[in-house]
């Protein structure tokens, strides 16, 4: 199974939401805390519909559940 790497540099965005122009752009166009803020700063930046995720910090386990 081939991996999929979402971001380049991904130990520096650990704990944080990132933001990039597409789902295939490797390129972090900013991060931060909140990821309202990191939405609103990736538009004025010039991303139209901007893609935000959240990078879990290493070796911590999430768990997430659709109630």
């Amino acid at each position: 199974m081939d991996t999929n790497i979402l971001v380049k540099n991904i130990e520096k965005y650990e704990g944080k939401y990132v933001a990039t122009k597409t789902f295939l752009d490797k390129n972090v166009i900013c991060s931060g805390d909140d990821p309202v803020k990191v939405y609103n700063e990736a538009q004025n930046k010039g991303a139209d519909d901007p893609v935000i995720f959240y990078v879990p910090k290493r070796d911590v386990v999430h768990i997430y559940s659709c109630l």
